[in-house]
């Protein structure tokens, strides 16, 4: 599945950065057809789907004070060529899908291409916010807790595997069983 993930994104024309002698920045876009289906799916069930990847991957590496201070706190994560947005909080212990906010107190933006890149480690948050292909919009004191946060916790490099159904269903079943 991974192997397909890495062959989805097609190259877009490449776009020139000012000023004209400046190096172009290749962008990736999802192809149209999977971007339009990924459009019309309805934001709350695949926010909730986005929120047990992340509580499986990235919760167990956040220190307390990254939780203290995400604590109630709305944040959105758009996916620019899929069309999508994800509503999410961090609660207690773990993240929790949120319906639509009308504004999030953070909201992240890029492609699928560009946040892959970024959760595989082969690419940094920086660098992609200087080439504006990563967008923060919102509270900046919690933009800057976004990226301080992913530069400084050990994540092992994304591995899709870990997201697949029977994984997220097991880790859910026991975590309901730790919690019931």
């Amino acid at each position: 599945m991974q192997d397909q993930l890495e062959r989805l994104p097609i190259p877009a024309k490449p776009a020139m950065s000012k000023p004209a002698m400046s190096k172009p920045a290749m962008s990736y876009r999802l192809p149209e057809p999977l971007a339009d289906l990924l459009s019309k799916l309805p934001p709350y069930p695949a926010s909730w789907l986005f929120v047990q990847g992340l509580n499986r991957l990235l919760a167990p590496q956040l220190p307390d004070d990254v939780r203290r201070s995400l604590e109630g706190r709305s944040l959105r994560l758009r996916l620019l060529d899929a069309g999508i947005a994800f509503d999410f909080e961090w609660q207690g212990t773990v993240f929790v899908a949120e319906r639509y906010v009308d504004v999030p107190d953070l909201c992240i933006a890029a492609s699928v291409h560009d946040l892959m890149l970024m959760a595989r480690r082969q690419e940094d948050p920086d660098t992609l916010f200087f080439s504006r292909r990563l967008s923060l919009e919102g509270d900046t004191e919690l933009g800057l807790l976004f990226k301080n946060t992913l530069d400084a916790i050990e994540l092992p490099p994304f591995d899709l595997q870990a997201l697949g159904p029977r994984r997220v269903l097991a880790h859910l079943r026991d975590r309901g069983a730790r919690e019931g």
